[in-house]
Order: structure tokens, then C-alpha cells, then sequence
């Protein structure tokens, strides 16, 4: 499949019915190149790409070991240890580097993919608009991984309702929108800016510790509950925890905000790329 206009000479279309025009018409080459960069990911390695569930469940097992063992953490401290388990209070934490994970992944690759792909951008009409789509599709095999071995282990503790599962899409679709979104602004950006790379990393470093994934967000003093609020992955952390481990009631007014919120980054993020592609044959 390939997309109707040419990568340098022809304006490209900003309305958000073509991303979606875009997506649909070149469906089969964004599977084709997801299924190669998930196992380009492991080419040459003895292991290939076993690495993608191993490395969930070696994650899983240090956090156990560090957190519970090593720290003796209890997630609520006025809980005793009779009702939280030690397990548990991995899985918790699993639960939230999950998330990030999948943030960090396809922001922090998203600095260099058109650089990676230069020849898509000079040579060839290429939909360049599905590059980030397929970041997120190659982070979203991993990130389903790992929400497996979090689902077992929840349900071997015997602490989840199987039906609250079937309630996980709802908060992480508009999560993969917000992601896809941001990842628009981040490779066109990267383009013009070479020091973006370094800079995302900084983010990204920042963003984990202003994340409750180590913490409850009960634990942040009020005068940072705004800063901790603004944090895009803050939201999707808290959702998930409450719906599989505290049986947390949801807020919907809260959950169309963050659905509109997400459409909205997705949309301008997506003008923007499109807006700024027409010069990357030029800086490349």
C-alpha cells in the first residue's frame, strides 16, 4: 500500500479523517513492518523474541524481591502484612511500570524514527504518517505481555474479579491515543531539533519519579497534587490500580475529560507532523 501523495512535492492532508484514511488503506503494511520491528527486536539473540516474556517476569521477580523483601514496603501502611501480600505489593508496582513503560518506549524512540527511515522520507511515497502507529503497535505486543503475566498473578493471588478485566480498554485506549498523539510532536520535532533526544530522556526520567508508580498518590503532600496531576500517565496508573487491586469507584465526568484531553493532543499532534513533514527531505 502506498499513500496518495509524495513524501516532498505535495501538501499533505491535516484533517484527522486522513489519519484515519490512512491507517484503514495501509493496514496490511503497518502489520507487516509492526511484525518486523517486534522481531528485529531480537534478531540474532538465542532467546529471539522468548525476551519478551521473559524480561516481564524477571522485572516481576526484582521488584518482589526488592521491594517486599529487601524494603519491606507495604503499599497502605495501616494495613497489616496478614492483608496485604508480599506478591501483591509487586504486582502493584508492576502494574504501574507497565504503563510507563509503554510511554517511556515509544517517546524515547520516537526522537529517531524518521531519522531511522530517511529513505522512506527522500526516495519513496511512503505513508510517513504510520510510522509512529507502528511504534505504538510494537510497544503495545510488549506492553500485552506483560498485562498477561499482571492478570495471572493477579488472579493466583485471588484479589481480582475476573469481570473488572473487560474494563482495562476503557482507560487504556485513550491512553494509546495520548501516547500516539505526543509521539506526533516528538519525531517531527526530532527532525529540526537534534538535542530532543537528550532532552526526552530527561522528561522521561522526570516523568518516572513524578509518577505514583512507586508510591500511592495518598503519599504526595498536597502542594504537589497539581504537579502530579498534570502528569499524563498519572490518570491511567491510578485507573488501573483502582479497578484491578482497591475496587475503586469511577469517575466518569473524569473519564471523558481524559478521553477529550487525549483526542484533542492526538488531533494536534497529527496537524503538526503533517504540517512540518513537508521540510524533512530538506534537513535529512
Amino acid at each position: 500500500m502506498t499513500n496518495k501523495y509524495n513524501n516532498s512535492n505535495h501538501k499533505p492532508q491535516t484533517n484527522p479523517i486522513e489519519l484515519i484514511r490512512s491507517i484503514y488503506a495501509n493496514r496490511g503494511l503497518i502489520v507487516t513492518l509492526s511484525k518486523r520491528e517486534i522481531s528485529g527486536r531480537y534478531k540474532g539473540s538465542y532467546f529471539g523474541i522468548l525476551w519478551s516474556l521473559l524480561t516481564p517476569l524477571i522485572m516481576l521477580t526484582i521488584y518482589t524481591l526488592v521491594f517486599s523483601e529487601i524494603f519491606k514496603v507495604k503499599w497502605n501502611p495501616i494495613e497489616s502484612a496478614a492483608n496485604e501480600k508480599k506478591i501483591q505489593f509487586a504486582l502493584i508496582i508492576f502494574s504501574g511500570m507497565i504503563i510507563f513503560n509503554f510511554f517511556s518506549e515509544i517517546i524515547s524512540r520516537s526522537t529517531s524514527i524518521i531519522r531511522l527511515h530517511t529513505n522512506y522520507v527522500k526516495k519513496v511515497i511512503f505513508p510517513l504518517e504510520i510510522l509512529p502507529i507502528i511504534l505504538i503497535c510494537d510497544a503495545g505486543f510488549h506492553a500485552l505481555i506483560s498485562f498477561s503475566i499482571l492478570i495471572i498473578g493477579i488472579i493466583t493471588t485471588g484479589t481480582l474479579e475476573p469481570l473488572k478485566i473487560l474494563l482495562l480498554p476503557l482507560f487504556l485506549f485513550p491512553y494509546v491515543i495520548l501516547c500516539l498523539g505526543i509521539s506526533f510532536f516528538i519525531s517531527s520535532i526530532a527532525v529540526y531539533i537534534r538535542d530532543s533526544g537528550q532532552a526526552v530522556s530527561l522528561l522521561i526520567t522526570a516523568l518516572m519519579f513524578l509518577s505514583p508508580i512507586f508510591y500511592p498518590l495518598s503519599a504526595v503532600p498536597k502542594k504537589f497534587n497539581n504537579l502530579i496531576a498534570l502528569n499524563p500517565i498519572t490518570y491511567v496508573i491510578e485507573k488501573i490500580r483502582g479497578d484491578l487491586f482497591f475496587n475503586y469507584s469511577h469517575d466518569i465526568y473524569s473519564l471523558i475529560t481524559y478521553y477529550l484531553a487525549s483526542i484533542l493532543v492526538l488531533i494536534v499532534g497529527f496537524h503538526f507532523f503533517q504540517k512540518t513533514r513537508l521540510g524533512f527531505a530538506d534537513v535529512l
